[in-house]
């Protein structure tokens, strides 16, 4: 993939004055899958709206990866996804989901989907294409995306695949949602 992920966080001071607190690597990077799988850099979440705003407190602790947003909060990750090259077509259903339970998001799988990743959250997801160029898979249709592009994913089913030969990066801020009455799973 290209670029290392940079992660640069704000803070205050003593005395009230902003100040670089961190700046390096997200401290938590994961592939789910193995070797040529997607690679998640978890960049910041918060637990609740409004997010409260002190000196210097760090990212709210986490156990693991998940995929969903606090409730009541926002994540903020960018995700690294390598060419297709069949293997995720291949995957039995119950690898997929065992991928999904490991991100807590075992309940958001599509059933009978069109594409084997097909899955829905009760989010609002807004994916920001960095590099490559990706397929956005929906339950009527697909679109390609590619760098800047931005989705504003509503809670809808959907997948993403890179159909290209080159890996693609997209950055998402995932802001916890409601499905109104009659839409939810």
């Amino acid at each position: 993939m290209g670029a290392a992920v940079r992660r640069i966080v704000t803070g205050h001071d003593l005395e009230g004055r902003s100040i670089v607190q961190e700046d390096g690597a997200p401290a938590r990077v994961v592939t789910l899958g193995g070797d040529g799988g997607t690679t998640f850099h978890e960049i910041w979440n918060t637990r609740a709206t409004p997010a409260p705003i002190d000196r210097a407190s760090g990212e709210p602790p986490e156990p693991g990866l998940s995929l969903l947003p606090p409730a009541g909060g926002t994540r903020i990750r960018v995700l690294d996804i390598p060419p297709d090259d069949g293997r995720v077509a291949a995957l039995p259903r119950e690898t997929v989901r065992g991928l999904f339970e490991a991100i807590g998001a075992g309940h958001a799988l599509a059933e009978d989907p069109p594409h084997p990743l097909m899955h829905r959250t009760e989010t609002i997801d807004y994916g920001i294409v960095l590099e490559g160029e990706l397929v956005l898979i929906l339950d009527e249709g697909e679109t390609v995306v590619r760098a800047g592009d931005i989705i504003v994913q509503r809670g809808t089913s959907h997948a993403w695949a890179n159909r290209s030969d080159k890996d693609a990066r997209i950055a998402f801020v995932l802001i916890d949602g409601r499905f109104e009455e009659g839409l939810g799973n």
